[in-house]
């Protein structure tokens, strides 16, 4: 089993509050828009790190990750990238991939806005944890976190940061 923690959208923002929640996972996935890299290298320090860039993100954070992260975490085939649509409107760049070889967990961020829903044409689970950071439109700063064990997602959480100040 192992305990997830979902950030997206740090624009270069890591608090105490969010390296809490990281000292608790076991890993640490970022769904793009790290923002500087200060923010990544801090996370490695602490746990593993999965992680994509994202369209606000460096050629330094480009060379570091990748545009789509794809992996096997237990048994879940999960796929990360940072614009990716979400089920039935999903990003042009990856809709005939998703499509073809669905993975079981489609992860990504970019609009700032939570979002946790089913496709059940596709069989998977789509998340998206909204932004971790403080810049943007977003009201309340937001995280996921969850477990996998074996081939089941599970103990999934919203994590509310707090205010966007």
């Amino acid at each position: 089993m192992k305990k997830i923690l979902l950030l997206s959208d740090t624009h270069s923002h890591l608090d105490e509050t969010i390296m809490k929640y990281v000292i608790q996972a076991d890993e640490v996935w970022h769904a793009g828009d790290i923002g500087d890299l200060s923010v990544t290298d801090t996370i490695k320090k602490e746990k593993p790190l999965k992680a994509v860039y994202g369209n606000i993100d460096s050629a330094e954070a480009r060379l570091e990750f990748p545009l789509n992260n794809r992996f096997l975490c237990e048994g879940v085939d999960v796929w990360i990238t940072h614009i990716g649509g979400y089920p039935g409107k999903y990003n042009q760049a990856i809709r005939e991939e998703i499509m073809a070889n669905p993975p079981k967990l489609f992860i990504c961020g970019h609009s700032h806005i939570l979002k946790v829903m089913p496709d059940p044409k596709l069989n998977l689970i789509h998340m998206n944890p909204g932004a971790a950071g403080v810049h943007g439109f977003h009201q309340v700063r937001t995280m996921l976190r969850f477990e996998i064990n074996g081939d089941n997602i599970q103990n999934l959480e919203v994590i509310e940061i707090g205010k966007r100040v």
